[in-house]
């Protein structure tokens, strides 16, 4: 009987442990977009599809996830006085390693409104191969077309990143 408690104990433990939850608290000065294309649909007046190219340096990373840097690559729809956009970031953490994120949002051309996403984490290298997460963006654009956002979210490594075989 106690080899049995034991080893429920050990398992629900390790389950626990394998979907520890860390933080991710980030904030990303983007400038405007080193390559884009703008093209009208024709539709509307004003309905556009917009394809951006960029980078983004952090001002601040205090959550358990050092990021440094990274690339974006970003579509917009855009109708009337707000767009759609959805878009991957590959971010530099401290280490070397790069982490994967897939996220989509609503923003406006207007300065004073502000832009918000919400991303997932599809991916990562070295120590952060098999990491998940999930989590949303703030922030505003900025009329010289740079972005400045703050993310937060969690993520895990899940079962094979703690010893334990998958």
């Amino acid at each position: 009987m106690h080899k049995f408690l034991l080893m429920a104990l050990a398992l629900l433990v390790s389950g626990s442990a394998a979907t520890a939850q860390n933080k991710i608290d980030t904030k990303w000065h983007c400038p405007k977009a080193t390559t884009e294309y703008k093209l009208d649909v024709g539709d509307v007046p004003g309905h556009i599809f917009w394809i951006g190219q960029g980078s983004c340096e952090a001002t601040e990373s205090s959550g358990d996830l050092k990021e440094k840097s990274g690339q974006y690559t970003e579509f917009h729809d855009g109708w009337k006085a707000s767009f759609h956009f959805h878009g991957y970031y590959n971010a530099n953490t401290e280490d070397g390693d790069k982490v994967y994120y897939t996220y989509e949002g609503t923003g406006w051309p207007d300065t004073a409104k502000p832009v918000t996403n919400k991303w997932k984490i599809v991916g990562g290298t070295g120590k952060n191969k098999g990491i998940k997460g999930a989590g949303s963006c703030a922030g505003k654009l900025n009329a010289d077309g740079s972005t400045d956002l703050e993310c937060t979210g969690t993520y895990s490594m899940g079962m094979g990143k703690m010893g334990m075989k998958n």
